[in-house]
């Protein structure tokens, strides 16, 4: 019998034949992804530009870490219900973390940070909510969403940026957060109607 080269295709569709443990590379990074957040929050907290550009340098590696699970999880089939919880829990952790220090210091309206943590507070009760009908997995547009608000918070921490950028960037990010969040509650709506007709 001949054995041919696996490639990562075969890989994933093996994994996603048996059981994946939600003890994965994917889902380590996502943990990886939450143990950065305080040691974030301290560097912006720091005195001194070192420590500020300390500070976005971690914010930034953490918010590429969200693209790494991602492609670990699709490729070689470690999608899991842990990982399609644990995942939106780690970016909403490192942007609330974000926002709130930015608005302790003064450097963002509270109003913003009320409005994008409320909406990420509400669709996380939400997929609690209705996880025993199904779990809702992020969609593209909570993903245009997270870049958004990374890219809106990454021109706040960064020194120098003109104001009207400031604002333009974060209004984009404020409103596709409310927008998201809209669709997120109609798709939970319909996972509930389908999960009752199922049972009917």
């Amino acid at each position: 019998m001949t054995n041919t080269p696996e490639t990562g295709t075969d890989r994933a569709s093996a994994a996603m034949g048996s059981k994946v443990s939600a003890w994965n590379i994917a889902n380590v990074v996502t943990v990886i992804r939450l143990a950065m957040v305080p040691f974030f929050a301290v560097c912006l907290f720091l005195p001194g530009t070192g420590w500020r550009v300390t500070a976005l340098v971690v914010f930034l590696v953490a918010s590429l870490t969200d693209l790494l699970d991602g492609e670990l999880a699709r490729r070689y089939g470690l999608v899991t219900d842990f990982g399609k919880i644990a995942d939106p829990i780690a970016d909403k952790a490192l942007i609330g973390a974000a926002l709130i220090s930015l608005s302790i210091l003064g450097e963002l309206s509270w109003w913003i940070t009320a409005v994008i943590l409320g909406r990420e507070m509400g669709v996380t009760l939400l997929r609690f909510a209705v996880i025993r009908h199904g779990v809702i997995p992020a969609s593209y547009g909570g993903k245009v969403k997270t870049v958004l608000q990374i890219a809106a918070i990454v021109s706040y921490m960064w020194p120098g940026v003109p104001e009207p950028v400031r604002w333009t960037v974060m209004g984009a990010a404020v409103v596709v957060t409310v927008g998201t969040g809209l669709d997120y509650i109609i798709r939970a709506v319909r996972l509930r109607q389908v999960a009752k007709r199922a049972r009917a």
